[in-house]
């Protein structure tokens, strides 16, 4: 499974932006999919995770603010983001997992200044 991360960008604090994850190589609708970040300086971090079968977990610092979802039919997952502060700025990479496999994505920027 080969994962293209995109949407990252500059925004302001209390903006919003939707992140993308396309995914290639093999249908996604069997995998976990999830979004981490990494700040700088800072560990990875879970954001938001969904499951094969729909439902969703939030990391504690951005419930509320973020809504993971997922398209099968077009081999994409999303993170929607709102409210955004400058904690968040991230370097933010998709996961897919299952089957005993976790496949990561390269990562996209996201820089909220204040």
């Amino acid at each position: 499974v080969q994962l293209q991360a995109s949407g990252g960008g500059l925004v302001q604090a209390g903006g919003s932006l939707r992140l993308s994850c396309a995914a290639s190589g093999s249908a996604i609708n069997i995998y976990h999919m999830a979004w981490y970040r990494q700040p700088p300086g800072k560990e990875r971090e879970l954001v938001a995770l969904i499951t094969s079968g729909g439902d969703t977990v939030y990391g504690d610092s951005v419930k509320g603010r973020c809504t993971i979802s997922r398209d099968n039919a077009k081999n994409t997952g999303y993170l929607q983001m709102s409210s955004l502060k400058p904690e968040d700025t991230a370097v933010y990479y998709c996961q897919v997992s299952g089957r005993g496999a976790v496949y990561w994505g390269q990562g996209t920027q996201v820089t909220v200044s204040s």
